[in-house]
Order: C-alpha cells, then structure tokens, then sequence
C-alpha cells in the first residue's frame, strides 16, 4: 500500500510539473509557424521584396507591392511596411491603416503585436510573430503568422513583412 501512495504521489508530482511547463510556455511564445510550403514562401516573398524596396526605392516597390493578384498580393496575403516608429507606410489589404501609428494596439488575446514586429527585427533583423488579425474583408479575427524583417526604406530604418492565416 506505501509503494501506490509512493506512485501516485510520483503521478502527481509529475502532473504539476507538466502543467506548470504548459502554462510557463503557451502555443503563442513559438518562434515560428509549423514548417510548411507557405512559410517558406512567404519568407522568400519577404526577403525578394526587400531585395527590391533597398534596390528600386519606396515609390516604384510600393508601386508593385500594391497590385492585386500579383506575386506581392495574393489570396489573404500581401507585403506590409512600416517605418522605424511603426507607422504604417503600406497596407494594400486594409488602407486606412496607412500612416497610423498602431504601437500598443493588441490583437483579440492581448499582444502588442506591432511592437513584436518592430522586437524581433531589432532584436534579430527578421523572424516570424504570431496573432490575432481579421482576414481582408471580414472583422472578426483568425491565427495569423507574419514573417518580418528589417529594411532600409529610402535611407531609413524599417520593416517589411507577409503573413498568412494557417487555418
């Protein structure tokens, strides 16, 4: 009888701990989506859309950047900018959106989720964040992964990035 209260006190200690590393490390603290075929794209659409805004220059990029069913803007994905103190400089998807300052906004589950792109790209220079963002045209929002990185716009330090909704 002393060796099952010995398990069953193992099971819970083990039960704890496991719990305590659930809630210590929640789904949105990845680092980045599930390897999949559309991450990888998107993060090349990313880094070939830099390549082009440091080598063409804001005005032309944007240009190309803004047309719909394009290799820049396709089904719920498209390229964002933003400069250095998150003002939105592109946003073909919801425009309005152009030239406010979104810093601080949070999305449905509490993250500062413009903050996290200007972090991770001056922490690392690019990386993936993951939030709650509506898909064009609808309201309420769904899981959305984007892929950012820094870029010089016009002389000027910024950010560049897509995302896609994985559901």
């Amino acid at each position: 009888m002393l060796e099952n209260k010995r398990f069953s006190f193992k099971q819970a200690l083990v039960y704890i701990a496991l719990t305590a590393l659930t809630i210590a490390s929640p789904v949105s603290s990845e680092q980045s989506p599930p390897p999949s075929d559309q991450a990888k794209r998107i993060e090349a659409m990313v880094n070939k859309a830099a390549a082009l805004v440091e080598t063409e220059g804001k005005e032309t990029a944007f240009a190309q950047f803004r047309k719909r069913d394009s290799e820049w803007w396709f089904d719920n994905t498209y390229i964002f900018a933003y400069d250095q103190n998150l003002n939105v400089l592109l946003n073909p998807a919801f425009p309005k959106r152009e030239g406010t300052n979104p810093h601080g906004e949070k999305d449905a589950n509490g993250k500062a989720f413009h903050d996290e792109f200007l972090k991770v790209v001056q922490t690392k220079g690019w990386g993936w964040v993951d939030y709650m963002f509506p898909k064009p045209g609808e309201s309420k929002p769904s899981q959305k992964w984007s892929y950012v990185k820094a870029v010089n716009i016009d002389g000027t330090p910024g950010i560049i990035g897509a995302g896609f909704y994985p559901e």
